[in-house]
């Protein structure tokens, strides 16, 4: 029978790819890595790593191996916190990402509920707008606002999410109020990214539009509060600007038009038969938080 030990060795070098990182977390030398995950697949008798000097892969097998061996391990940790009665007192460490302003706005002030009720499970949140490489960066899940495309990664939704085209007050005044789509032409609009592409849901359908930016920045946070300050329209989500909607300093246009139903807010994690309890319960913890009528659209 495999070692159990180098099942977790040899998922420790997926995660982190590299057998240094890996024996460092493991407290084991390079060498001893090295050494475990050559008996093992001297054991079953395939290579499962394509090593280089600079970097470590998953052959064919490796991976049909990897995705089963994570399963194996979440089903062990599953039956110890059963065994043990543990299975609400998470321990270890829950490595999440999340994009910038929204792990800000909506994540950040809730885990103190969610820490004081697991206070020996421990928090790595890691905000980027890059897509994070979730297997790669060794995260247990990531909070992602998107259309999802099929992988080998399993997502969870956890709320719908609403765009809509906004401007200030200020901005309406002096430049007046789009009066139809095309009207947008003639208008300071401020997509998210250079050159983003608005994908809209109208009277007639989807419909994409490419509108010229005036102002150019990777930060969504800097479209912001360009819009809030008067600069121009933008297409922003509920989530990011309810506040601003409901105090008057954003209003609504072209209200027939909304971003693409299809976005949705999802948890996504690798694939694998049996979750983690910490990444279960957290998981829950959100979907339970924002319901299917999320908060800030109240």
């Amino acid at each position: 029978m495999t070692n159990l030990g180098d099942l977790e060795i040899f998922a420790k070098v997926v995660s982190t790819g590299s057998m240094s990182l890996a024996g460092r977390a493991l407290g084991f030398s390079p060498a001893v890595v090295s050494k475990r995950i050559k008996r093992l697949e001297d054991r079953l008798g395939t290579r499962l790593l394509q090593r280089t000097t600079r970097q470590i892969s998953l052959t064919e097998a490796g991976q049909g191996f990897y995705d089963r061996v994570l399963g194996i391990l979440a089903g062990l940790e599953e039956a110890e916190f059963y065994i043990s009665g543990r299975s609400a007192q998470m321990h270890g460490t829950l490595k999440i990402s999340a994009p910038t302003s929204f792990g800000r706005m909506h994540i950040a002030p809730h885990l103190k509920a969610f820490m004081e009720a697991h206070p020996e499970l421990s928090i790595n949140l890691v905000l980027t707008d890059e897509l994070s490489d979730i297997v790669g960066g060794g995260f247990d899940l990531a909070i992602r606002i998107a259309e999802l495309t099929d992988s080998s990664l399993v997502a969870r939704r956890l709320a719908p999410v609403r765009r809509l085209l906004c401007a200030s007050p200020d901005y309406l005044a002096a430049h007046g109020k789009p009066r139809d789509i095309d009207d947008l032409k003639n208008h300071r609009c401020l997509p998210a990214h250079n050159n983003d592409t608005w994908r809209l849901n109208g009277p007639d359908g989807m419909l994409s539009l490419r509108p010229d930016g005036m102002l150019i920045t990777n930060s969504s946070e800097v479209i912001r509060e360009a819009v809030i300050s008067g600069l121009g329209i933008a297409l922003r989500s509920t989530w990011d600007i309810g506040e601003e909607l409901k105090a008057g300093r954003l209003v609504q246009v072209l209200p027939a038009y909304e971003g693409s139903p299809n976005v949705a807010l999802s948890a996504v994690y690798p694939s694998r038969q049996f979750l983690p309890a910490k990444v279960r319960l957290f998981i829950d913890y959100l979907t339970e938080l924002y319901g299917p009528v999320p908060y800030w659209e109240l």
